[in-house]
């Protein structure tokens, strides 16, 4: 850190950018600062001489200082903007990421406005069910984890949040479910155990059972597909978020399933990211 006394927010945004090894190092900084100061982003470039406080500036140092060690700033300011919506993250589950959008889009596609029933597996934050019921105020959205902290954020999210629209359940994928359903979506664990980006990144730091599966990455998405035949209504929709590499292989699990309309979708980098299918 600078050895002056004074120490202001445009100094602090160099010495971010500066150290911060990542392709996201201002944005990364940024946030940090904003968080340190309790401002929004408009704030650092409205006063960019304002000083900061002692304080300010030792948390910023220190929180800058486990950012460079890898942590992610999502875990290091506890809050992960997804959709249009501020929600709160920890080390129990996914952060959630910009791809998931594509998962988010299909589905409010393919479904309009009416009281559907919608069921969100392995809901995490619950990213996927807030974004949805927050687009869709009729649809009842039933959101499942496995892992009772994960559950227990999702609802912190939802009240967070305000949308009581979303039920949260403790349970592995459909087993608490009730009912049929006009839509299940997932965005499972789908990454091969041996995958070399295991070890670079944000992943380092995030659960890894809620990132790897058996069977280069599929079992998750087959056990899912297996059971929600039991839980979809005739031409209910199912819907995965998968690997850039896995579009051909979960079309044809679904195909073997004896599902119907399988069509993968691209995400906004032009990689294949989600694959959807009907029940017949």
């Amino acid at each position: 850190m600078p050895t002056e006394s004074a120490f202001s927010i445009q100094q602090a945004l160099a010495e971010g950018i500066n150290r911060i090894d990542s392709d996201s190092a201002r944005l990364d900084t940024e946030l940090l600062l904003c968080h340190v100061l309790g401002k929004p982003r408009s704030y650092l470039f409205t006063w960019p001489e304002r000083e900061l406080t002692a304080e300010q500036r030792q948390a910023f140092g220190e929180l800058l200082a486990r950012r460079i060690a890898g942590e992610p700033v999502a875990h290091l300011t506890g809050l992960r903007d997804f959709w249009t919506l501020t929600l709160e993250v920890t080390a129990d589950t996914l952060i959630p990421r910009p791809d998931t959008e594509t998962l988010v889009e299909a589905a409010l596609e393919r479904l309009g406005d009416g009281p559907y029933r919608v069921a969100d597996l392995g809901t995490g934050t619950g990213a996927i069910a807030l974004a949805l019921a927050s687009e869709r105020p009729r649809w009842q959205v039933i959101a499942t984890d496995r892992v009772p902290e994960a559950a227990e954020l999702a609802r912190r999210n939802r009240d967070r949040v305000e949308l009581h629209n979303v039920e949260v359940l403790t349970g592995s994928w459909c087993e608490p479910l009730g009912g049929l359903f006009d839509m299940i979506l997932s965005n499972p664990p789908y990454i091969d155990e041996h995958d070399p980006h295991l070890a670079e990144g944000d992943v380092r730091f995030e659960p890894r059972s809620a990132l790897v599966a058996d069977e280069s990455g599929l079992s998750d998405i087959r056990q899912i597909a297996e059971q929600a035949r039991n839980y979809l209504k005739p031409e209910g929709w199912l819907l995965f978020e998968h690997g850039y590499d896995q579009g051909e292989p979960v079309r044809a699990l679904l195909a073997g399933l004896g599902y119907a309309q399988v069509t993968t979708l691209n995400d906004l980098g032009g990689r294949a990211r989600v694959t959807l299918a009907r029940m017949p």
